[in-house]
């Protein structure tokens, strides 16, 4: 009867434990306390700083889909026709193209505007009737040729065709360089106006 008792007792025990405890009483919830002007500005900061910096991302991103590119006269371009230049240097497209139109009792021809020294556009000075470097003192006369200065050469002249339009077609790329010992332009193509129109 004893083992009896000892068995009743862990059974009554168990039942106790078993039984569901009484729920807690939910805290009433707060409200939530309105931002101060502080917290406003800080996060207002922090939002337009992230903005900037992901705009910028996107701006640099963009940008590589549009490749740098250095944009050069033509080499090859019309400058009208012979009647439009009289005797003398026409300067009208130093600026643009970088040459000078000459005309004499010879002919038609385009000076390249670059001193054979340093590279450097020289001036054309109409009261002295030459082109005058402002880079090292270089002189030349009004046909290109090297008289003073350190200029070691002429000055290099273009080539010339006249187009099928009757226009004066240039090709500052094909450049004449003048020997002053034989007195001829080098690498002057048989059959070809060269550096020289006749008009």
């Amino acid at each position: 009867m004893a083992e009896d008792h000892s068995e009743s007792a862990p059974k009554a025990a168990s039942s106790e434990a078993l039984q569901p405890r009484a729920p807690r009483q939910k805290e009433p919830v707060q409200a939530k306390a309105k931002d101060t002007p502080g917290d406003t500005g800080r996060r207002a900061f922090v939002f337009h700083t992230m903005a900037g910096f992901i705009t910028l991302l996107i701006v640099c991103f963009a940008r590589f889909f549009f490749p740098r590119t250095l944009f050069e006269p033509k080499t090859r371009f019309t400058i009208g026709y012979p009647g439009d230049y009289g005797f003398g240097v026409d300067t009208k497209w130093q600026q643009k193209y970088r040459i000078w139109v000459c005309r004499n009792a010879s002919g038609l021809f385009v000076i390249y505007a670059r001193c054979t020294h340093l590279g450097c556009t020289p001036d054309w000075k109409p009261a002295e009737n030459k082109f005058k470097c402002p880079c090292h003192g270089s002189g030349f006369d009004a046909e290109g040729m090297n008289y003073e200065g350190p200029a070691p050469k002429p000055m290099l002249r273009c080539h010339l065709e006249i187009d099928p339009t009757g226009q004066v077609l240039v090709d500052s790329l094909n450049l004449y360089d003048f020997d002053v010992g034989t007195k001829q332009f080098k690498n002057l193509q048989p059959g070809t106006n060269g550096p020289l129109l006749v008009v």
